[in-house]
């Protein structure tokens, strides 16, 4: 019985700012290991019993899925992209609506792409469990086992005796204060939800028609209208964007009476704090004095604290600290008390009120054919650092306001300026005027390395003219 990963991924991660932001959110970096938390999900469910993937995600992330799924040698079967975000429940109806045009009864394991599961092997075990209770036509979710009274998660209380790591639900609690998570933990019958579901196409489909009705003629619409772009299906936005924002659990799983629990007693972390990723690192040998440092980190004297420096070659150094967070990135720094790592979304909220760009932007501007960083901006000048993958061109273009000097640092990049076309190699530059129509391209086997230096009146990124766009960007 094949089943079909539905990764969902969307979302800010903004309780893991400053390293997770809403332009590059934590499911994308590789926070714990060598692959992303997205590739590692998409690994997770790879194997035997999985089909290829379908994929949810907002148009400003479909690049970045294709480019991850590719480095890890997995197709999806569909990378379906939301016009905006609606929360969970649109994007999963979206998703089983899809399936069953093909396969009414097609198995749907509708996962977020932003947890940690050391052990694959055995939640692919959990996950066979439920299958034949989701061909019985119902919701499975699974739960897991509480290591302690956490608050940033939710709960479902299970119904009854579990029989075989099976059960009943009988209600879903919203994250509780820490006096009522140690309550329910000591209760025994509560466990922590994963958002984790599987059921089959058809099943989640009668489930709206029954409980969240509205849902259905604007997403059957979205995906009627829908549109493929670059093999990508761009889902139709005039429909979506009157959809609810809400969540699967608010739209379907409290009001459903056909729910059950599987328990996962493994290990599992959606990480969504910092504290979470202190907690992370000393799975398997508990830190000397609870101390947790990276390489570039150096503490001295310090008890419970995460010392972490996302930024190569800036030393982070504590001395003297007590339940602390300390995070450092090229352009922000938190400090917060190990017991508040769940207010860091707040701080964020407070920085988007100030118009902070360190709020929702990285320094690191990925783009489709790679990135770039500014490393200098004053009036009437910036300077980039701008990295293209081989084979990758940046859009035919021109701008009103400004004019641009490249030098090629590695590599060798094929300039085009108005009718002309340079190759333009290691140690050379070029000058591209104010108004002339432009290209720049990485013709090689390696990334292509350049300093950009513009000059003029007005820099802004929407000082832009498109001509021609291999990513069919506007």
């Amino acid at each position: 019985m094949t089943i079909t990963p539905v990764l969902l991924s969307g979302g800010n991660g903004t309780r893991l700012w400053p390293a997770s932001r809403k332009s590059f959110p934590k499911q994308f970096a590789p926070l714990i290991g060598e692959h992303t938390l997205f590739q590692a999900s998409a690994l997770r469910l790879s194997g035997s019993e999985f089909g290829a993937p379908v994929v949810m995600t907002g148009a400003e992330f479909r690049f970045i899925v294709a480019e991850q799924l590719s480095e890890i040698g997995i197709d999806p079967a569909a990378v379906l992209i939301e016009p905006s975000a609606r929360n969970t429940a649109p994007a999963i109806l979206a998703a089983a609506l899809y399936l069953a045009a093909k396969d009414p009864e097609a198995l749907m394991l509708v996962a977020p792409s932003d947890h940690v599961v050391p052990d694959s092997e055995a939640f692919a075990r959990v996950v066979h469990q439920g299958v034949p209770i989701a061909r019985r036509g119902r919701i499975v979710t699974f739960g897991i086992q509480p290591s302690h009274p956490e608050t940033g998660y939710g709960y479902l209380e299970l119904d009854g005796t579990p029989s075989d790591n099976v059960s009943a639900l009988r209600r879903f609690v919203e994250k509780p204060d820490e006096k009522t998570a140690a309550d329910m933990i000591a209760a025994g019958n509560f466990l922590w939800n994963a958002g984790i579901f599987l059921f089959e196409a058809r099943t989640m489909i009668l489930a709206f028609e029954t409980y969240a009705p509205e849902f259905l003629e604007p997403v059957r619409a979205a995906l009627k209208e829908s549109q493929c772009d670059l093999g990508f299906l761009r889902l139709a936005a005039d429909p979506w964007k009157n959809l609810p924002d809400l969540s699967i659990d608010y739209a379907i799983m409290e009001n459903a009476s056909n729910l059950s629990v599987v328990r996962f007693a493994e290990h599992w972390s959606d990480l969504g704090g910092w504290d979470a990723i202190w907690r992370e690192a000393q799975k398997d040998k508990p830190a000397i004095r609870g101390v947790v440092t990276d390489a570039r980190s150096t503490a001295v004297d310090c008890d419970n604290v995460l010392l972490r420096s996302e930024e190569e070659g800036m030393e982070l150094v504590g001395i003297g600290l007590r339940d602390l967070i300390v995070v450092t990135t090229r352009d922000a720094v938190l400090v917060a008390d190990m017991n508040r790592a769940q207010d860091v979304r707040e701080a964020v909220g407070a920085l988007r009120e100030k118009n902070a760009r360190q709020a929702e932007n990285f320094p690191r501007d990925h783009r489709p054919w790679g990135w770039y960083e500014t490393l200098a901006l004053a009036e009437r000048f910036q300077v980039k650092r701008i990295v293209v993958k081989p084979g990758a061109a940046l859009s035919l273009q021109s701008h009103f306001h400004r004019s641009e000097h490249w030098v090629v640092v590695s590599g060798t990049a094929r300039v085009t300026i108005d009718d002309t076309v340079t190759l333009v190699t290691e140690n050379q530059s070029i000058y591209v005027p104010v108004g002339s129509v432009h290209r720049m391209e990485n013709p090689g086997k390696v990334p292509m390395v350049l300093i950009e230096v513009q000059t003029g009146a007005y820099l802004a990124e929407d000082d832009i003219i498109r001509y021609e766009d291999v990513y069919a960007r506007t």
